[in-house]
């Protein structure tokens, strides 16, 4: 079975705390229940949301899982990619994307995986709605990952288990988000969908 939620080092559950809390950033960690969950993170706006992302999930005591194309993990550079908490993902296989995920969540004790549905730092007309499918065939919650540049706080805030009701559910992410401010604000992806753009 794969399990990769929990870090083995307490000291680096420490340590990231205390580099947030020297910095001035308050964690936040309102986290499932459940050994198995998906982090969404957002606004993804400046090449510092990686940084603290890396010290608010040490600091809750999470392993950083993130997706990538296969082709990164080839050779001694994949290891590396893998020791930092990567995951290759097959692009363009028979087995779709959101499939490969939910199989990987299926064969897992326990997994928590974080991704970005800007997909960009730089603004989006809509998010991607592959970790709510993800989500939805592994049966699994959705934490609500954010970095609030002005109120200085990181972490996860919420969580909700999502529903057959895809626009109810991103209502639900909308209030939440409402008022988080990334670095630059004027960044912020529109948290809509494909499908409401062509409405």
């Amino acid at each position: 079975m794969f399990n990769s939620t929990t870090l083995p080092q307490p000291w680096w559950q420490r340590l990231s705390r205390y580099t947030l809390r020297t910095a001035g950033w308050k964690l936040v960690a309102h986290l499932p229940p459940t050994p198995k969950y998906l982090i969404i993170g957002a606004f993804h706006t400046s090449n510092w949301d990686f940084p603290l992302a890396l010290l608010a999930m040490g600091g809750m005591g999470i392993k950083p899982r993130w997706i990538g194309k296969d082709s990164l993990f080839r050779g001694l550079p994949g290891r590396v990619m893998r020791m930092l908490g990567g995951i290759p993902v097959v692009r363009g296989a028979r087995q779709n994307f959101v499939q490969q995920i939910v199989d990987l969540y299926q064969r897992s004790q326990s997994l928590v995986i974080t991704m970005a549905p800007e997909g960009t730092r730089s603004k989006s007309t809509h998010w991607k709605t592959g970790f709510y499918y993800i989500a939805r065939g592994a049966g699994i919650p959705i934490a609500l990952g954010f970095v609030d540049y002005i109120k200085k706080q990181v972490g996860v805030g919420d969580y909700f288990t999502p529903s057959d009701d895809l626009q109810k559910d991103m209502g639900i992410i909308r209030t939440f988000y409402r008022n988080v401010r990334g670095k630059y604000p004027d960044q912020h992806g529109d948290i809509m969908l494909q499908s409401d753009l062509e409405k």
